[in-house]
């Protein structure tokens, strides 16, 4: 923080005249009131602060908001106004969203700043959500393990509705295409992780508003009661609006019996028909099962007419996955670790049943090999960079 010149000795100001100050200050921002009832020790730092470098002649011109106010109202301006830059100031340090713009703006009347705080606060939240990743979506696809096939359907679709765009915007005529799709395939297959990012590439090329992706089961629609399904499930139709609904394991909601799961099932089917270009629903789970479900109801069978089949992954690829874990949080195998890894993925794959998670299966040996790893290393007088990051075979044992 620059210094102005010319300040103005604080032995000087009358003791009552800097207490009417500060009651004037706290009473114009609430947030800094709050945090000294708090005692908060960041609050004695920015008064220090404000009363040290803000005092001159310059300090009071560039502050004060009345220009017809002289003297301790003019000073009392100029305070209260750089107490908002300074309390900005260290709130956007902290990750928070500023009170305030700094400067004359800032001394606003308390109402008017409450409700600016909220608006600059939303927009913050929002800019955040919309911020892009390091990645683009496509990228993101590309890096993928496996899942070739998946790629295809995906690339393919985009450069369908890319197209369909195109020939909106030059005004020719747009062919009606359904969007909604069926993912079918074992747990852990990058179901969920194709849909996040099918909705990344709908929003950048135009598709979709907003580009979210919105998880539900059957528990996040239905409810326990006649009439609360229906608005159980609007809530997440609006949350999804402008994006994707992803319905896991989605036969659930077609029980045989008197059950509200069908209420969820006419409810969605509703809002695809009435927003047919700003939202859109995968419903995905096992193969078997999802085809019964589909096959069931004439109005999801005409509206879901478009799958991916997402395939258990090779031995070779989990061993992939499993080092892409290594790799991301910062792990290494020693040559015996990794020989002793593979076989371990090998015999898991060989004799895989139903139940067998996949990606989800190396996520698990992944996160049990690392705890016997820290179990290790905690034993250790002072364990190294070295000691802390590699895997040996003594972290093995009883997997």
């Amino acid at each position: 923080m620059s210094e102005p010149n010319d300040k103005t000795n604080l032995s000087d100001l009358n003791e009552d005249l800097m207490k009417q100050l500060e009651e004037t200050i706290l009473k114009n921002n609430k947030d800094l009131s709050n945090l000294m009832d708090k005692k908060d020790p960041k609050v004695n730092g920015i008064m220090e602060d404000v009363y040290k470098d803000f005092f001159g002649s310059d300090f009071i011109q560039k502050y004060n908001t009345d220009p017809s106010a002289t003297g301790s109202e003019a000073l009392k301006n100029a305070m209260r106004a750089a107490f908002d830059a300074e309390v900005d100031a260290s709130m956007v340090s902290d990750g928070k969203a500023p009170a305030e713009s700094a400067g004359p703006e800032a001394a606003k009347d308390s109402s008017n700043s409450e409700g600016e705080n909220k608006a600059k606060a939303e927009e913050e939240a929002k800019a955040e959500e919309e911020k892009v990743p390091e990645k683009s979506a496509q990228e993101e696809l590309d890096e993928l393990i496996g899942l070739a096939d998946v790629k295809k359907d995906v690339k393919e679709l985009t450069n369908l509705m890319k197209v369909q765009k195109l020939r909106e915007e030059k005004g020719l005529s747009y062919v009606p295409t359904s969007l909604h799709l069926v993912f079918a395939g074992n747990p852990g297959t990058g179901k969920t992780t194709i849909a996040r990012i099918l909705a990344r590439l709908y929003k950048e090329i135009g598709v979709l508003s907003k580009g979210q992706l919105v998880e539900v089961d059957r528990s996040g629609l239905v409810a326990g009661y006649v009439g609360q399904t229906a608005i159980k499930t609007q809530e997440k139709i609006k949350e999804a609006m402008g994006g994707i609904l992803f319905i896991d394991e989605a036969y659930a909601l077609a029980k045989e019996g008197n059950d509200f799961g069908q209420e969820a099932i006419d409810t969605i089917l509703k809002a695809m028909e009435d927003n047919r270009k700003d939202f859109i629903v995968i419903v995905a789970g096992y193969t078997g099962p999802m085809e019964k479900f589909i096959n069931s109801n004439p109005g999801l069978k005409s509206r879901f007419n478009k799958y991916l089949n997402f395939p258990d992954y090779s031995a070779d690829e989990l061993k992939q996955i499993f080092r892409q874990q290594c790799s991301r949080y910062n792990y290494k195998l020693t040559e015996e670790a990794e020989k002793a890894i593979d076989a371990i993925i090998e015999d898991k794959e060989k004799n895989k049943d139903d139940n067998f998670a996949n990606a989800r299966e190396m996520r698990n040996l992944f996160e049990a090999i690392i705890t016997n790893q820290a179990s290790r290393v905690a034993e250790l007088e002072a364990p190294t960079d070295e000691d802390i990051t590699t895997i040996t075979p003594a972290d093995l044992e009883d997997l």
